[in-house]
């Protein structure tokens, strides 16, 4: 499961709370008192045999008796009651029931043996059973041993957290309890808030991943914070870490970092375009700059002081952050000396030791207008001539100047009020130059990640597919055989069918006219096969690479990995880069491959690999990301062209964009519901850079005039996470419509989602659109209306509905 049924989860029309008590400290008294002190403006049940009255509530004695299906349940009861209270409440339709109770028996850091009387495996073996309890009603569970889930804007407090929760714009996602616990208590300190807070226990359902699929398209949340230990289900962590990135900004802190591969986990979070903090004060002042503000996730930025001393401290607190200080263009030179004369125009912007605090709001105003200044930071200790609540007012009245955004650090002077204020008009208030400097610079990596995420790559290694189904021969005819173990000329042999050289003998010593990478494939538990690169620096000294990769890589993904080498300049970055992206082929397509190791001889002329040594089995950890499935391609003579039918891959954003251009106005608009010119190169990579695991998107395509791919119509189906239902869309050519492109295409689509499982195969179009909607009839869709007298639904069931199953296990 993922997403299912989050929705009403987070969004309760109703609570009842099984256990709530009036017993002094028992976890039923403390849940009951926080949700019925909340604000929540639903139903509210409390449930107990022991209790008739709780306040002015009355008391159900069983789930049974009340008088609807409440949306969401919390359970505080013993383990021994969970799977009975849980069919119970599936019968009557709860979606949804949130296990606060045994908090004390988390196997984490928070606690690392069960209450007494509650062996481990008895614990186990009830939520075993509270889970197949719930499976037959598609009911969710968060916990066991969960602190809670929190919507403070709904006055929804499902748990038991141990202070009050605000409102506001951030996210807290965590396992641990007692982090989550502090973390709320620091915020509330603080005036902060949050717009969800989950606390996930011990994750025997809902887990970081469901969680990330619901917030990436939440929209009361502005940014997600992530506090884990590990990852459950690798494939749909990635495919939801990697949707909510584009969206929003997600921070992660992984504690742990005496695993040895703590640095896997960290290349994991920077393909998804998650940014990973060091420090858990790093996750705490994020709080306060993404949950108060709107800062523009640029990369420059221009400190306004009145002090040199405090310039001075700013810009090394800049500099020490790895954050750039914007140089100023001559006009806004030029405009700050007509403003402020006796300023000392520069970055940081210096005001004078007599500023007043009318000339910090003169200041934002003279560089509205300069957008390469970037996002404002006003760095300002008290003077008598600008105290902190009078310079706080004028950015207030003034922030509307601050096009990129404006955060203020203010040293430790700030007054409850004028803080409440500042926060109420969306201006984030740090305490030191080096948090405000810190807190940029994250913003800056989810910036430089989401890039790296929409970037175009250079085509797939040029292997046909007689070489992959050779390679793939050969390894089962080795495996079958009893040879799993393949070096020397076996493993060149294999290796050649991807163009990767292997040179006999070992790589030699090592020069300064060379770099030895070794390379080494594992099976990692979590993530599955993973690349780990070494490579010494000068003197021998462990410098010079040391990363982390999944697969599949394509050339933005290793030049990202090779740049992070200090001897990036002397290696040969084409034939590196392509001696990668080979590699990572090689892995994806021969599922045998368990695991290698190799030397490559990387010179500025050529690439070389010596000494291969790989590993088959029967048996893989699936990818975490799927890869490109070439399985799907065919070729076929259509209307006397010959046309390639494949799912579309990055390197087809230019054809992409060529296909959009080729349509008429009049076809733009019926296909996306208003008027359409173009798409930029970020809407074109979200057409192009797809996740296979969850979206597909079909193009016919053919060689144009000039070699290049020429794009003749493309069909698409998103799937939601759980595979229940997707939504298709299909397009044609201008200049191809009426040939029964269109049908082709559709066709391949529905085969497509039905071999995957999808029960539902939706979509919508312009009650105008005749020959969209005499297209779907054809295909067997049911035409329906909507809530839009001018849309028409489609609809069309695939498959029957299946026992839930680990979707991570689907090859």
């Amino acid at each position: 499961m993922t997403v299912r049924n989050l929705d009403v989860l987070f969004r309760p029309k109703s609570i009842a709370v099984v256990g709530a008590s009036a017993r002094s400290r028992s976890i039923g008294a403390m849940v009951w008192a926080q949700l019925s002190q909340s604000g929540f403006d639903g139903p509210l049940w409390p449930v107990n045999p022991k209790h008739a009255r709780l306040g002015e509530h009355p008391v159900f004695y069983d789930v049974r008796d009340l008088p609807e299906a409440p949306s969401v349940a919390v359970l505080c009861t013993p383990p021994s009651t969970w799977p009975q209270i849980v069919e119970r409440l599936g019968e009557r339709g709860t979606k949804a029931v949130v296990i606060v109770g045994t908090a004390a028996a988390r196997r984490s850091a928070t606690s690392s043996t069960p209450p007494p009387g509650l062996r481990s495996h008895d614990r186990d073996d009830w939520t075993a059973r509270t889970l197949a309890a719930a499976r037959p009603f598609l009911l969710r569970v968060v916990g066991p041993g969960s602190l809670g889930v929190m919507m403070p804007s709904l006055g929804a407090i499902l748990g038991a957290p141990a202070c009050a929760v605000k409102a506001g714009g951030v996210a807290w996602v965590s396992g641990s309890n007692a982090l989550t616990n502090g973390v709320l208590g620091w915020a509330g300190a603080r005036g902060l808030g949050f717009s969800r807070v989950v606390a996930l226990g011990e994750e025997a359902d809902v887990d970081a991943g469901d969680i990330l699929d619901f917030l990436a398209s939440d929209p009361a949340t502005r940014a997600i914070l992530l506090a884990i230990e590990s990852v459950r289900s690798a494939r749909k962590f990635m495919s939801a870490a990697r949707a909510a990135a584009r969206n929003k900004p997600v921070l992660v802190l992984r504690t742990g970092h005496d695993d040895p591969f703590d640095a896997l986990y960290g290349a994991a979070f920077r393909r998804a375009g998650l940014v990973r903090v060091d420090s858990l004060d790093d996750l705490l002042d994020e709080i306060e700059t993404l949950g108060v503000g709107r800062v523009a996730a640029g990369d420059q930025a221009t400190v306004i002081t009145s002090d040199p001393g405090v310039a001075a401290l700013a810009a090394d607190a800049f500099n020490a952050a790895g954050a750039s200080l914007a140089s100023w263009p001559v006009p806004a030179r030029d405009a700050l000396a007509a403003a402020l004369p006796r300023a000392q125009a520069g970055n940081p912007l210096l005001l004078g030791d007599d500023a007043t605090p009318a000339e910090f709001g003169v200041a934002l105003a003279a560089l509205a207008a300069h957008r390469e200044t970037g996002a404002a930071f006003i760095v300002h200790a008290p003077t008598h001539s600008a105290p902190v609540a009078e310079v706080a007012r004028v950015l207030i009245a003034e922030r509307r100047h601050a096009y990129r955004g404006l955060l203020a650090c203010f040293f430790g002077c700030v007054d409850q009020a004028t803080r409440d204020e500042l926060h109420a008009n969306g201006i984030p208030v740090h305490s030191t130059p080096h948090r405000l400097a810190r807190g940029f610079a994250r913003l800056v990596d989810y910036r430089l990640g989401r890039e790296l995420l929409m970037q175009t790559p250079d085509g797939l290694p040029a292997v046909v597919p007689e070489d992959i189904e050779a390679a793939q021969s050969d390894a089962r005819a080795a495996l079958q055989s009893g040879n799993a173990e393949l070096d020397g000329e076996r493993a060149a042999r294999l290796l050649a069918r991807y163009s990767i050289v292997v040179k006999p003998g070992p790589a030699g010593p090592r020069s300064h006219e060379a770099v030895e990478v070794e390379v080494r494939l594992l099976n990692h538990r979590v993530f599955g096969p993973a690349f780990e690169f070494r490579a010494e620096g000068a003197l021998g000294l462990p410098d010079a690479l040391h990363e982390f990769a999944l697969p599949p890589l394509n050339s933005v993904l290793a030049r990202d990995i090779v740049l992070r080498s200090p001897r990036a300049r002397e290696l040969p970055a084409e034939t590196l880069l392509a001696a990668l992206t080979a590699l990572s082929q090689l892995v994806c397509d021969v599922e045998q491959i368990v695991a290698l190791r190799l030397t490559m001889r990387v010179t500025r002329d050529a690439v070389a690999v010596h000494e291969p040594h790989l590993t088959l089995g029967a048996h893989r950890k699936p990818l975490a990301i799927v890869p490109y499935p070439r399985c799907l391609e065919e070729s076929l003579d259509w209307r006397g062209m010959h046309v390639t039918v494949r799912p579309i891959r990055p390197e087809d954003e230019a054809a992409h964009k060529a296909f959009v251009a080729a349509n008429t106005a009049e076809d733009l608009r019926l296909r996306f519901f208003g008027a359409v010119r173009s798409f930029d190169h970020t809407q074109l990579a979200r057409m192009t850079q797809i996740d296979y695991d969850r979206e597909m998107a079909l193009i016919a395509c053919r060689p144009g005039p000039d070699g290049a791919t020429e794009t003749l119509g493309v069909v698409r189906a998103i799937a939601d996470p759980d595979n229940e239902t997707a939504e298709f869309a299909v397009a044609a050519r201008s200049d191809m419509k009426g040939k029964g492109l269109g049908s082709l295409l559709l066709g391949r689509i529905i085969e497509y989602s039905r071999n995957r499982g999808t029960r539902w195969l939706v979509g919508e179009a312009l009650r105008e659109n005749t020959p969209m909607i005499e297209l779907a009839r054809r295909a067997g869709f049911q035409v329906t209306t909507t809530e839009d007298p001018g849309v028409v639904g489609f609809r069309m069931r695939l498959c029957e509905a299946k026992p839930d199953v680990a979707r991570d296990a689907a090859p």
